[in-house]
């Protein structure tokens, strides 16, 4: 039977690298996923499109996996899971990365379409390779839909229902941003615990509101506590402040998106004293738009200092 896993806001972490050598920087990584976990975060994913997981090998996916777990259950954040991407364009493969990610300490796995041979996957393969991995699978699964990083394949309602009956695919992060598809989904897996991610820092709020779940965000790795806090007021029923949070929230969402890794590496560079490159060839902003970055974010980021961190591990005094 597959693991409870909490809904909430879950942080697809960077990756980080020595700036000379491109190497793991290890330090960093287990620092962050500690950050975000104080912060309130109900998990961490791994190696997903933020972790610039198409940039490293399965070795250093799998040590990213192990060290963001040692890193968790030193701080004493054991109950914070872990989820990690195990993306493979062959059903084989994608059965060897679970099966390493199993090995590294994750939880869950989070699969996005193959989509190398586009012309090959209608309907009916993708269904069929979902279903195969299910099957086999040692970990439970998330269905990743992603069309901007799968050639535009678009997951629909129908297919993604008829997916979640399998008992090993348990919930589906939506960062096609479509919130009626959301909702469709949401309804007919409301008796079944099935997870409705957003995956759009934007549509926090919204996707709560038609019965997700919570949230896979890159937004996390930034405004970690403006993301937890959004979540917080819609659940404890505080609606008007809800709206003016993910307002918020959704302006500097925009600041991020438009200058997706690289931004994050600046900001979390600049006011936190990490962070570091993108690995090559993927290039860091200019001196010029980090300026611009800074301005634009200043105000939120403030907002974000302003908050309290949301918890403590179990054993903190």
């Amino acid at each position: 039977m597959a693991p409870t896993l909490p809904g909430g806001i879950w942080a697809p972490t960077q990756a980080f690298f020595d700036e000379k050598t491109e190497n793991l920087d290890l330090n960093t990584i287990a620092q962050h996923a500690v950050r975000l976990a104080r912060a309130g975060c109900a998990g961490i994913v791994t190696n997903g499109s933020n972790g610039e997981s198409v940039y490293l090998s399965p070795t250093e996916r799998a040590l990213v996996t192990r060290t963001t777990r040692d890193a968790l259950d030193t701080a004493g954040f054991q109950n914070v899971p872990v989820m990690t991407g195990a993306s493979d364009q062959s059903v084989r493969g994608t059965l060897s990365l679970i099966a390493e990610a199993r090995d590294s300490g994750a939880s869950a796995v989070l699969l996005l379409t193959p989509s190398f041979f586009k012309w090959a996957m209608d309907r009916a393969a993708i269904e069929d390779y979902f279903l195969q991995v299910a099957d086999k699978s040692v970990l439970p699964i998330f269905i990743y839909n992603y069309p901007a990083a799968v050639a535009g394949i678009d997951l629909d309602s129908e297919l993604l229902t008829r997916l979640a009956q399998h008992a090993n695919i348990v919930g589906t992060k939506f960062t096609c941003g479509n919130i009626g598809k959301l909702a469709r989904v949401a309804s007919s897996t409301d008796s079944m615990g099935y997870h409705c991610f957003s995956g759009v820092a934007d549509a926090i709020t919204p996707a709560l509101i038609v019965g997700g779940s919570g949230a896979i965000v890159g937004a996390a790795n930034v405004f970690p506590r403006m993301c937890v806090n959004v979540y917080r007021l819609y659940k404890e029923g505080r609606l008007e402040e809800a709206r003016v949070a993910q307002q918020q929230l959704a302006l500097a969402d925009w600041a991020l998106t438009k200058r997706a890794i690289p931004g994050f590496k600046s900001i979390l560079r600049h006011y936190y004293i990490y962070g570091g490159q993108p690995r090559s060839p993927m290039r860091a902003l200019s001196p010029e738009g980090e300026k611009e970055l800074f301005h634009e974010i200043e105000g939120f980021m403030h907002t974000e200092q302003a908050l309290s961190d949301a918890t403590q591990p179990p054993n903190a005094s």
